[in-house]
């Protein structure tokens, strides 16, 4: 037996009769449920449950996909992830059309089978990006996506991924928008490695915060990584990001993730203030990257975006567990409140 949130008859987006390919919250539900899909997967496989006792096959088959392929990790050989394949032949001269794959990414599981390798990458993602660049999740799922589009085309494959998930993915997006290729991608309360400001209740003190970190990384970016990399170069390989615009999902009590609202809030302060070349700097570069470029690695903050959709869910969370769980973003009640932020 599961837990509730493991039922997708008790906790899925059941209110959805049918699927509206043209309404963004339609897309965003049926992304939400198969990165679900991936955690059940992972579920059966440690609880034993095939054929008739596996909970995940509802959280994707309701929206007419089948499981094409199971990602599985080196190490701990649990599902990290899952490729899905819509069922119908799909008209791709509508413009806003079912994907004909979905790869999706699960977060973190405590659960002894998991929890190890789970929590490594995690931290890796925090501290040592350039780790999780290089984690055989991160080159498989590079691997398997490039595949898909050379076969199916960019336009007709979407990625998904929540928490550590939304990671992996944002880390593999990056990669793919350097070929060349931008993926429609759903980003569920992606963790910022970065103290989270925007819990931080006084606004006056959380922007002057924000405006000493800014000065700050500016200044260290010149004086320790201005010899390796001119400013100008650093600007455009920032720049080559703004072709990929992905949906990031964030929840104001999630402290995870929520420092991205202040991110992209900041920026735009910084131009109101006239400090828009301090703010350029600070934006494209995190403390940890500036100090690792510094001592001779070649690294980037792959946190950090130039552009994109930025989702907030202004529910109020009874508990953080529910700011940041992935199941808040199928619901038919959740308020959001969405931008487009462009670098």
């Amino acid at each position: 037996m599961g837990s509730r949130t493991q039922y997708f008859n008790l906790s899925g987006p059941v209110h959805m009769t049918s699927t509206d390919w043209n309404n963004t919250q339609h897309r965003t539900s049926v992304a939400a449920s198969l990165v679900q899909g991936v955690y059940i997967l992972e579920r059966d496989r440690q609880h034993h449950r095939q054929d008739l006792q596996a909970l995940a096959p509802p959280w994707w088959d309701f929206f007419n996909f089948q499981l094409y392929q199971v990602l599985v990790d080196d190490s701990d050989f649990s599902i990290f992830g899952a490729i899905y394949e819509f069922k119908f032949p799909i008209n791709t001269f509508e413009r806003l059309h079912p994907p004909r794959y979905v790869v999706a990414f699960r977060g973190t599981l405590t659960d002894p089978d998991t929890r190890l390798q789970d929590l490594k990458l995690d931290f890796q993602f925090v501290f040592i990006q350039t780790r999780l660049q290089n984690s055989s999740r991160v080159k498989k799922a590079l691997n398997v996506i490039q595949e898909l589009v050379h076969n199916a085309g960019a336009e007709n494959v979407w990625l998904a991924g929540h928490s550590l998930g939304a990671a992996i993915a944002l880390v593999v997006g990056r990669n793919l928008i350097k070929m060349g290729f931008g993926l429609e991608s759903y980003l569920f309360n992606s963790p910022f490695s970065a103290p989270p400001l925007e819990q931080i209740k006084n606004d006056k003190v959380k922007q002057g915060a924000r405006i000493v970190g800014s000065v700050i990384k500016a200044g260290l970016s010149t004086v320790l990584t201005g010899h390796r990399q001119r400013p100008e170069e650093e600007d455009e390989a920032f720049t080559v990001l703004s072709g990929w615009t992905p949906y990031l999902f964030v929840n104001r009590d999630d402290p995870i993730c929520s420092e991205y609202i202040g991110y992209f809030e900041h920026r735009e302060t910084m131009l109101s203030i006239g400090a828009a070349g301090i703010g350029k700097l600070a934006t494209q570069n995190s403390v940890g990257s500036i100090v690792t470029c510094a001592l001779g690695y070649n690294t980037e903050a792959y946190h950090l975006l130039p552009t994109a959709c930025l989702v907030i869910n202004m529910s109020e969370s009874q508990t953080i567990t529910q700011a940041h769980g992935v199941e808040q973003w199928w619901t038919q009640s959740f308020n959001w409140q969405s931008k487009i932020h462009k670098y």
